[in-house]
């Protein structure tokens, strides 16, 4: 497939929207296909988690004079781009996906290079990281010996349900925002490392519903993923347990942190935006489609926003 430039699904792949159409005019052939296995898509909600933890640990009146957007903005192009994007790569060179995947739809074949592509990013960002506070260095190459663990054979403990969320939950949930913190060079104090550790659970809970619409694939593939393996009902009880304890440990910290009323009402907004997704999708799920399925990971992207900025709220101000 990816030697033959007029297959049906890399043509539709490289022509489905004036976004791809202008990437392959400027970076003809393959060379755009690089780019979308990075999942330009999901950088945006990447940068937001990561900045989050950076504001936590400076506070959001400090973080919006520009002498702290040097190191902010270098702790976020080395873990988007070069950690986030070089994982996504990575993991499309063993994927070999032909339906949507998380944050590219379409996607095009893997190009030939993608897997030292990918490599040469996370190296990359890994050498870059020691321009930064050591702690940063450090929860990148934990992350980075995770990403390498989560994609490749013989470990490819995407397909080891239980281990795959684990990794997960961890690398995305918590130490994405640490990394942002880390950058700061600010100690971690328990209010805060209380709501770090509450992204933890919070990400349990998003994890499963980003496979619920890749069921068939994924079994046919004969990838034994975490949301296959449970089920529809109970990968979605799971999400719904998870996001639970996730608040409870917020609620936690706005207790230590001696927490005000629009701070508490932040926090019950971002819980209501949780309930208003997963609870219709639980008591539905059995009647929707696999596009369905995907519109509901889609709204808790939503409510995965909302909740950053009730936390920077109620921990930032």
């Amino acid at each position: 497939m990816t030697g033959n430039p007029a297959h049906p699904l890399k043509a539709s792949a490289q022509t489905r929207n004036l976004w791809r159409r202008m990437g392959y005019r400027l970076l003809p052939g393959d060379g755009f296909s690089y780019v979308l296995h990075l999942r330009p898509a999901e950088w945006p909600i990447m940068v937001a988690h990561t900045v989050l933890g950076f504001v936590l640990a400076v506070g959001l009146v400090p973080f919006l004079h520009r002498e702290r957007w040097g190191a902010a903005a270098l702790a976020v192009a080395i873990w988007v781009v070069c950690l986030n994007g070089g994982t996504l790569a990575l993991n499309s060179v063993f994927d070999q996906d032909e339906g949507d995947i998380g944050y590219l739809r379409s996607p095009p074949a893997p190009p030939a290079h993608l897997l030292a592509f990918s490599l040469g990013l996370l190296v990359a960002g890994q050498l870059l990281a020691f321009l930064l506070p050591l702690g940063y260095a450090a929860i990148y190459a934990v992350c980075f010996a995770m990403s390498v663990a989560y994609s490749v054979p013989p470990f490819r403990f995407k397909a080891v349900a239980g281990v795959d969320w684990v990794i997960n939950m961890w690398g995305f949930g918590t130490f994405t925002p640490y990394a942002g913190w880390a950058a700061s060079g600010r100690p971690l104090d328990l209010v805060h490392g209380l709501v770090l550790l509450g992204f933890c659970p919070l990400f349990a809970s998003f994890y499963p519903l980003t496979q619920i619409y890749q069921f068939e694939e994924d079994a046919r593939r004969g990838d034994r993923t975490l949301a296959l393996i449970l089920g529809l009902r109970l990968s979605l009880v799971v999400a719904i347990a998870a996001m639970a304890l996730a608040f409870v440990l917020f609620f936690v910290a706005a207790v230590l942190g001696y927490a005000g009323v629009w701070q508490w009402l932040g926090l019950i907004v971002a819980l209501a935006a949780w309930l208003r997704v997963l609870v219709p999708w639980y008591r539905r799920r059995e009647a929707m489609t696999p596009d369905d399925h995907q519109q509901g990971f889609y709204a808790a992207l939503t409510a995965w926003a909302i909740t950053d900025v009730a936390v920077l709220i109620a921990f930032a101000l």
